[in-house]
């Protein structure tokens, strides 16, 4: 992963859904070696979206099933809120509905540098040169 990629991250709050304990501490310890400053977690649509009434963060990562429950309402929220989504299934994009075949998509399982080329395509950064850093 280049250094431009990690500047980019450094400091940013980052919100992970995710139902699965051991999925989010790997979301969270990843999303603190690429340099975020806090990462905040919720189990379920609903605690997610108590917690967007309350802060914002710059940016988020949906588990797209969350123990049967889709994450969707979540996205529409965040949407709303012009924040930033990074989609994580365990599934391959043809499950996403077509409003969000545009959103970057992890696959599970991931890998550090594949969490930062995510959420760096989601905040709409690319490398100097103009290319996108998924291509």
């Amino acid at each position: 992963m280049s250094d431009i990629v990690f500047n980019r991250l450094a400091g940013l709050s980052v919100l992970v859904v995710e139902d699965e304990s051991i999925v989010y501490y790997l979301f969270e310890d990843s999303l603190k070696q690429l340099g975020c400053a806090s990462v905040w977690r919720a189990r379920n649509v609903e605690t997610a979206r108590a917690l967007l009434e309350q802060r914002q963060p710059d940016a988020a990562i949906l588990d797209v099933n969350l123990n049967g429950e889709l994450a969707y309402p979540v996205a529409i929220q965040l949407d709303e809120l012009g924040i930033p989504i990074v989609f994580a299934t365990g599934y391959d994009r043809r499950g996403m509905p077509p409003f969000w075949a545009d959103r970057p998509l992890l696959e599970k399982p991931f890998t550090a540098d594949a969490l930062a080329i995510a959420l760096d395509k989601a905040l709409g950064n690319s490398e100097p040169n103009g290319h996108s850093l998924s291509e």
